[in-house]
């Protein structure tokens, strides 16, 4: 089986420096798979858009800094036949804006340690990420819809948000002891970066979660989560013949059930159930698009 693969059709757009890069990084020490995504793209040194597997050792850059980076689904009270663009956006100011509220207790209540970062905790941050109030424009298979708890008369908002400086300074902190380079399994220096990297993971989920309420609070509406899927982290795997470290970078999950992959700008959002049967030729993985054709 070919340790590199592109998962994309003829009509897929991918530029040669992303290819370049993926065969490049499926060349280190303990490589076993290196896959790009339709939305492969190059990064600094490595590609966005992929999902590599390992063994023996894990690679922080791979993961990049925006550790715990996802795609947040909410389901709203916003009635679809009452929209009020013009009011709504009136009242969504200051959200980039440090939230006024108690971010330790917003922590403590989601179970997640403070840190030196929690100033930004509920800010979207810049490059691609947003929060976008959604309608539903088609659905395929009702049944998957309902059991979700959505309604095509009700509005949706997606988040796309991750751990803000706190990741950054995870990866920082990697990168001036060892560059790209990647860590022994079992070393007290891989187990050490697990513990942050999964604490940065709870809490860009909290973070979220903070961005929804501030931003549906401004519209005096109630909401719950329908989904929260990370496309940014390493995860152990054990999957018989392939065991070790899966890192993704820009890859979203397809062994975790529904997933949410936002289109390019003024592009639909896709929302949609994963078929397991072609999970392993993909690294178990997906596009996660925001952004990219």
């Amino acid at each position: 089986m070919d340790k590199v693969r592109v998962i994309a059709s003829e009509k897929s757009w991918i530029e040669g420096d992303a290819v370049q890069q993926l065969e490049q990084t499926a060349g280190w020490p303990g490589m076993k798979l290196a896959v790009g995504m339709p939305d492969l793209h190059p990064g600094k040194g490595t590609p966005v858009g992929a999902a590599f597997l390992s063994e023996g050792v894990l690679y922080p850059y791979l993961v990049g800094n925006d550790i715990g980076c996802c795609m947040g689904l909410c389901r709203t009270d916003l009635k679809r036949r009452k929209i009020k663009r013009d009011r709504w956006v009136s009242r969504l100011h200051g959200l980039e804006s440090p939230w006024e509220g108690d971010a330790q207790a917003w922590l403590d209540e989601a179970g997640v340690e403070a840190t030196a970062f929690d100033s930004s905790l509920g800010t979207i941050g810049g490059g691609n990420h947003f929060a976008e109030l959604q309608q539903v424009e088609s659905v395929e298979d009702a049944e998957a819809f309902e059991r979700l708890g959505l309604d095509k008369g009700r509005l949706v908002l997606l988040v796309h948000s991750g751990s803000r400086g706190f990741g950054h300074s995870i990866l920082r902190a990697h990168i001036d002891k060892h560059a790209a380079g990647g860590l022994t399994e079992g070393t007290p220096e891989a187990d050490a970066y697990i513990a942050r990297h999964d604490h940065a993971v709870r809490w860009a989920e909290a973070n979220r979660a903070l961005i929804a309420h501030r931003f549906l609070e401004a519209l005096g509406a109630d909401h719950e989560r329908v989904l929260d899927i990370c496309h940014n982290l390493v995860v152990p795997v054990d999957r018989g013949e392939h065991q070790g470290w899966l890192h993704r970078k820009g890859a979203a999950p397809a062994d975790m059930g529904p997933v949410v992959i936002p289109g390019s700008r003024g592009a639909l959002s896709v929302l949609f159930w994963p078929e397991a049967e072609h999970a392993e030729h993909a690294a178990w993985s997906l596009a996660h698009g925001a952004g990219r054709k």
